[in-house]
């Protein structure tokens, strides 16, 4: 089978085409046939940190929408021919590739309303946020949280294109998205965020500039050392901080106390790292995305097609990654013949 994938991490230019054995599904495993996949800043990171074992190749890529072609023998939610969509195990081999092997309880049926790269753009940022939101926020999904107003850091980029219309759609609360560029600004504006400001300046002074006093929770998606002290600032006593990011420098968390502040990590891949006895629960988040989109609650955060999935073109995805200057997906979709 086609794939793209490299040996020694580094530059961008380490990405090459390559030839692989189609792998056979055992157990939970789905061999699912990749029909379009989008690129994370987390496909960036591992290239540039971590290197295949010795003679082998790292095969990236933890989003896409493929056909199930064959199923292990304790598979019971899928059979071969079901369109599906998913993250997929930060473990395993990635989806850059013709096919792939995936657990099927992080698998979820594709909407019916999406092309195939229209869905690719999705699985992560969408298991990312629903895990923040409804997991370790705890906020609820019925509308009742009008009480609430969320600061969105970063919120017109993948994870934020999607936790903005979340937050917007089933919470109830007051959303107030971050954007630094005009451009970027009004792309969170029509994803339906309440307020849109610009963290390129201090949190607390664009917040009173609308007469905004506190938030309630805090969703910091980027950058998050360079915003800790303006965040711990705009919080409302006992108030809630969710972060995804890395990072720089250890977080002094003894500044949470004085307002007995909570601190939230997410991570996705941790149910299928550790196994977990919810791990079936992404099965279910995603196929609850999928309803959402196909009744017109949520859209795609589909940004940009770079054309077919190899390697010349992966490394034009990851260039615009790493520039942080993407607004919604990138995506790539089917194999040059």
């Amino acid at each position: 089978m086609r794939a793209v994938g490299y040996q020694t991490a580094g530059a961008i230019n380490a990405l090459e085409n390559i030839t692989l054995a189609k792998p056979t599904p055992t157990g939970f495993d789905l061999l699912v046939e990749v029909k379009a996949i989008s690129v994370n800043p987390v496909d960036t990171k591992i290239r540039a940190s971590s290197s295949a074992p010795a003679g082998e190749y790292k095969i990236l890529g933890w989003d896409a929408v493929g056909v199930v072609k064959a199923i292990g023998d304790k598979v019971s939610l899928f059979k071969v021919g079901d369109e599906v969509w998913y993250a997929g195990d930060i473990s395993r081999s990635g989806s850059y590739a013709e096919y792939q092997l995936v657990d099927e309880r992080i698998v979820a049926h594709k909407p019916q309303t999406l092309s195939y790269a229209q869905a690719a753009a999705l699985p992560l940022t969408s298991i990312t946020a629903w895990e923040l939101l409804f997991d370790r926020l705890g906020l609820p999904q019925d509308g009742s949280a009008t009480d609430a107003r969320i600061l969105i850091i970063g919120a017109a980029g993948g994870v934020g294109s999607i936790i903005t219309q979340l937050a917007v759609k089933l919470t109830g609360a007051e959303v107030i998205g971050t954007a630094s560029r005009p451009e970027s600004a009004t792309w969170v504006q029509t994803l339906g965020a309440d307020v849109v400001i610009n963290h390129n300046q201090p949190l607390s002074q664009e917040l009173a500039k609308l007469d905004i006093a506190d938030v309630t929770h805090v969703i910091s998606l980027t950058q998050t050392d360079k915003h800790f002290d303006e965040i711990v600032k705009v919080l409302r006593p006992q108030g809630k901080l969710a972060l995804i990011d890395d990072p720089v420098g250890p977080l002094d968390v003894m500044k949470l106390k004085r307002k007995s502040l909570s601190l939230h990590w997410e991570l996705m891949f941790t149910r299928s790292l550790y196994q977990t006895e919810d791990m079936i629960a992404q099965h279910h988040l995603l196929n609850r995305i999928a309803e959402l989109i196909d009744t017109g609650k949520v859209k795609s955060t589909f940004g940009e097609h770079y054309g077919t999935i190899n390697a010349q073109n992966l490394l034009k995805a990851h260039a615009q990654i790493e520039s942080g200057k993407a607004i919604g997906k990138i995506v790539l979709e089917g194999f040059s013949q």
